[in-house]
């Protein structure tokens, strides 16, 4: 995990408390993400976001809840549908990565959201792909899984698909 990301989050939170757990903060604030894979990891599960207009992963906003990958299988389940996934473990544990990410200015139900950062836990689950999965209309056009091959082809945001290849290709 880069160092350096880590100790500017924590930074951040020492900074800012718990006012980066809610949307509260206008500035920065929590996320957690997956990337969902088959078992043979040559798959990755993509939804297509309605709001960001590309293929990506699942994940959303802490909003007050403080355990980052409870919230990542909560998005999980939310944007695909699937109730069982295998939450893949490494030497680090189970958070696989930490990012700053920019979010660029857009509309949400409306309203204008300014530009800010998601300080970004990720994780990697592992799904069946014969398991039924539910398109999430609210938030999606669509939902698939993808080729790891693909994946840079259907996704529309450059600075992000590294982070899905690095945990694929971490696997374990």
């Amino acid at each position: 995990m880069d160092h350096q990301v880590r100790e500017n989050m924590l930074s951040l939170i020492k900074q800012h408390g718990d006012t980066l757990l809610t949307r509260e903060n206008p500035i920065a604030h929590m996320t957690a993400s997956s990337v969902i894979v088959n078992k043979e990891r040559t798959k990755m599960l993509m939804i297509h976001h309605k709001i960001y207009d590309t293929w990506t992963w699942q994940g959303g906003h802490t909003d007050g809840e403080d355990d980052l990958l409870k919230v990542a299988l909560k998005e999980a389940e939310e944007e695909t549908g699937l109730k069982s996934f295998k939450v893949l473990e490494n030497e680090e544990g189970f958070i696989r990565k930490l990012d700053i990410l920019t979010v660029k200015a857009h509309y949400k139900r409306g309203k204008p959201i300014t530009a800010h950062l998601h300080l970004n836990a990720a994780f990697l689950l592992e799904a069946k792909e014969e398991d039924q999965l539910l398109q999430n209309k609210e938030e999606t056009n669509g939902i698939r899984w993808v080729l790891v091959s693909e994946i840079d082809a259907l996704a529309k945001e450059p600075e992000i698909t590294p982070i899905y290849h690095e945990l694929i290709g971490r696997g374990k």
